[in-house]
């Protein structure tokens, strides 16, 4: 029996239609990812799953028990988790952050403590029991809504963008406890993503979703023969560069991209191709790199985009790149718009759309 059903969902606004048609199930101890860009009704979807909304028509089975929003809303909305994009804490302590919800619920203070520290724990914030949450880290302060989640022991975890704008070292945190707790605790996880890599890394399976409408429903090798067209649009590729391809004495791609630039690729396709690389593989310095990376450009700083935590800068190298550093890397090196610096990634680093 699936955790939740969901069939003929609609949600609809003044001049709008957010859902159309919306059909799935989601089977107790899997993780299933909802993937699209930015618009494509994820969050929407998401807070009618966590019975926070109510959908203009269409019916919710969560554990084969059909919701009805005015007798079992709140019983069953008490078995889920959310973690909602926008992280919002209390101008309080952590722990008084992530008891808040056992509070409600008439725990006694020595299993608030308990289970408090406990999810402190697994979000890897021992000793931080203290701080005040509105002080912590962009990162941090996810891992404390991670925290407050996990607190009430769900059967079900919601997460709407989880590692949205976080540095690599949290991205990774928040990656090992959804897996960690998916696979020791058996919790379903729904996560809305644009990342197809992490969806990949964590999900069983997943939904397109285009402008309301689920495109595909299927494991994310079967997403990926979509065409490049829409593999785009949902996935937000970024650094989607093309040219032709030739395979080098060594087995791999030597791709000519225009402009007197050549980037080399880990893989063997000649012809015309289209490939791609996340502006989180790529190394910045000021100076040149000494590295085993094929690919190597210099550049100048076009712009800066500041995420908090992260900062995307916009390279103009002769082609224009996406690079991702943290925000300690950037002030260290004393980056600006103008600067000069060195791009390097690895043949492995480049993708085929």
């Amino acid at each position: 029996m699936p955790i939740i059903e969901v069939q003929n969902l609609c949600k609809e606004y003044p001049g709008k239609k957010a859902l159309i048609g919306i059909n799935f199930k989601v089977e107790n101890g899997e993780i299933f990812a909802l993937i699209g860009p930015n618009g494509a009704g994820k969050t929407t979807l998401l807070r009618i799953l966590d019975l926070l909304d109510e959908p203009s028509s269409g019916t919710i089975w969560f554990q084969g028990v059909k919701v009805n929003y005015s007798s079992n809303r709140q019983p069953i909305r008490r078995r889920i988790g959310m973690v909602f994009q926008q992280t919002v804490l209390f101008n309080t302590s952590v722990f008084k952050n992530v008891s808040y919800a056992l509070k409600v619920r008439g725990e006694d203070d020595e299993n608030i403590e308990k289970r408090v520290k406990e999810s402190l724990k697994i979000v890897q914030l021992e000793g931080f029991e203290n701080k005040n949450a509105l002080k912590l880290s962009g990162g941090e302060a996810q891992r404390v809504a991670l925290a407050q989640a996990l607190v009430t022991e769900p059967e079900l975890l919601l997460l709407d963008e989880p590692t949205a704008n976080l540095d690599p070292r949290n991205v990774s945190i928040v990656e090992e406890v959804l897996s960690w707790m998916n696979q020791e605790h058996k919790i379903t996880i729904i996560m809305a993503t644009h990342n197809m890599f992490q969806a990949e890394t964590l999900a069983n399976r997943a939904a397109l979703l285009l402008e309301g409408r689920i495109e595909r429903i299927g494991k994310i090798q079967e997403i990926f023969t979509l065409s490049s067209k829409i593999l785009t649009k949902f996935a937000r590729l970024e650094n989607v560069l093309s040219g032709v391809s030739r395979i080098s004495e060594e087995g791999t791609s030597i791709i000519d991209i225009g402009g007197d630039m050549q980037i080399e690729a880990a893989l063997e396709k000649s012809g015309k191709v289209t490939v791609f690389v996340r502006p989180e593989d790529i190394i910045l310095s000021r100076d040149l790199i000494v590295s085993s990376a094929r690919n190597m450009f210099k550049g100048r700083i076009a712009g800066v985009s500041d995420f908090g935590s992260v900062v995307k800068l916009q390279i103009d190298a002769g082609k224009q790149f996406v690079v991702q550093i943290t925000k300690r890397s950037f002030n260290e090196m004393r980056l600006n718009v103008d600067s000069e610096v060195y791009m390097a990634f690895k043949a492995s680093s480049v993708h085929m759309v």
